[in-house]
């Protein structure tokens, strides 16, 4: 009998973007054209090949991930189609519907809209453990 061992692996990556949340409240800042710094980080979950010692090759996610790049980095986001409204929350989903068929383990994605707030999304089933 084989031992499974399962693992989680992130990658983070960086864009440049503005946006502005027209559903905000009127006195919210957030309302106004501001941008940020985001970090976003990709994990996938799953079982390490015995064979090749890993659950994915680092370089798959990163290839996924370079057409999302091209299309949000210094953009702005409500020009975005699907990102009309760009909250993290919507952020996040966004990306996991672009990742998600080229990502099968795919587990989380965070979108860190500063270096204190940010949106962990679980994929469309929610949190698995």
């Amino acid at each position: 009998m084989t031992d499974k061992h399962y693992v989680e692996l992130a990658t983070t990556f960086g864009i440049e973007a503005s946006h502005q949340l027209p559903h905000a409240p009127a006195t919210s800042v957030c309302r106004r054209l501001h941008g940020h710094s985001w970090k976003v980080e990709v994990r996938v979950c799953g079982p390490v090949d015995p064979e090749t010692g890993w659950l994915i090759d680092y370089h798959e996610i990163e290839a996924a991930w370079q057409p999302l790049h091209e299309a949000l980095d210094h953009r702005h986001l409500n020009d975005v189609e699907g990102l009309e409204n760009p909250t993290s929350e919507n952020l996040a989903i966004w990306i996991w519907g672009r990742l998600g068929p080229t990502l099968p383990q795919l587990c989380r994605v965070t979108v860190h809209e500063t270096c204190t707030a940010r949106c962990e999304y679980f994929g469309p089933q929610g949190r698995r453990s």
